[in-house]
């Protein structure tokens, strides 16, 4: 494959977890790195738009669909090499990445256990720092091979080189760099690594800071994000989604007071709010922001052909026969409501393609 051909399929709603999205003018798929290299560079040499696909867990795609090339990223390869008590990984961007987790613990490897279930591919990974359960790609990464469309170079950029932070990197909101693999070192010894998360702990039967076999700690957070909607399910509506749509808004430790005696004045000076230590302030919980500011698990969008999640305040969901405008009216009722009753902006986790909030 090197170059992109019409597509045949009328849309891109088929190749997103929302199961939204209009036609790419043209569609490709890589199915090794030489090939998405290959195809990359000769978009990017025809001064072609192009949009990288990878689970599309992460994606909202406009209804008038992407006018350009939409490359899918379907390259697969996984290797491991032992290093004393450390296993370095290496895993293809186009992988799947909860297929690529199971593969980790079921050789006997630690340390991507809390990152189960987590919808798309490897490549994205590291991109928006993916990370649950007190856990990011970021505590394990190495390095990543990417192809830099600047300079049309393939190179490896190691952890430190990526900036990452909570959900960002220096990849996020640019297209420059292209992912090609990861490399990741986990533990050789089959255990966790020490359990961060409260409601993980509890529901191990464990204290904080415990190490638990692997496959013990990725069959517990499967059932809790299955109870949250979080694990796809074709038949299950509240899972045609791109997962928490809002990020944990970061507050700047000079604004906390104010916000908080804010908050109070809405919810009573008694109530504990949910607030943890981050880089340069304090977060905050964006589901709890969204029901204390009056939606509710289930909250319907106009026409009802959306919702807020029934088992998840922070997922916004298509229940079958939605529009991604309706998807991002609903969106802009909840970060503003949010914004008019506590003073927080709330900003989207997914990529907006051709649309705005």
């Amino acid at each position: 494959m090197s170059t992109l051909e019409t597509p045949t399929q009328a849309g891109l709603s088929e190749h997103t977890t929302l199961r939204l999205g209009g036609p790419a003018r043209r569609f490709a798929e890589a199915s090794t790195s030489d090939e998405l290299v290959e195809a990359v560079r000769a978009a990017d040499a025809a001064g072609e738009r192009l949009l990288l696909l990878g689970g599309g867990s992460n994606l909202v795609v406009a209804d008038e669909g992407f006018d350009g090339g939409v490359l899918k990223i379907a390259t697969k390869g996984r290797t491991l090499r032992q290093d004393g008590p450390v296993v370095h990984v290496t895993a293809e961007a186009g992988e799947n990445w909860d297929e690529f987790v199971e593969w980790t613990v079921r050789n006997g490897l630690g340390g991507l256990e809390c990152l189960s279930g987590i919808p798309g591919l490897v490549g994205a990974t590291p991109i928006q720092n993916v990370g649950a359960y007190g856990f990011e790609i970021g505590d394990l990464l190495r390095s990543v091979r990417l192809l830099d469309r600047r300079t049309r170079d393939v190179r490896t950029l190691v952890k430190e080189q990526l900036r990452l932070g909570y959900r960002t990197s220096v990849l996020k909101g640019t297209d420059h760099g292209v992912v090609l693999s990861i490399d990741v070192d986990l533990h050789g010894d089959g255990l966790s690594s020490p359990i961060r998360y409260a409601e993980l702990a509890r529901k191990l039967g464990v204290d904080i800071g415990a190490r638990v076999p692997a496959g013990t700690v990725r069959e517990a957070v499967l059932e809790l994000r299955r109870g949250k909607g979080m694990v796809l399910d074709p038949d299950d509506h509240d899972t045609w989604s791109a997962g928490s749509f809002f990020t944990n808004p970061i507050l700047p430790e000079a604004n906390v007071p104010a916000v908080l005696e804010r908050i109070a004045g809405v919810v009573g000076a008694d109530v504990q709010v949910p607030q943890y230590p981050a880089d340069n302030g304090v977060k905050l919980s964006a589901a709890w922001l969204i029901e204390r500011a009056g939606f509710g698990k289930g909250h319907p969008g106009a026409g009802g052909r959306v919702s807020l999640s029934t088992k998840h305040t922070l997922a916004l969901t298509n229940r079958g026969s939605a529009t991604t405008a309706e998807l991002l009216a609903l969106a802009r009722e909840v970060r503003d409501g949010v914004e008019k009753r506590f003073g927080v902006e709330l900003h989207p986790e997914p990529l907006l393609i051709n649309c705005r909030l």
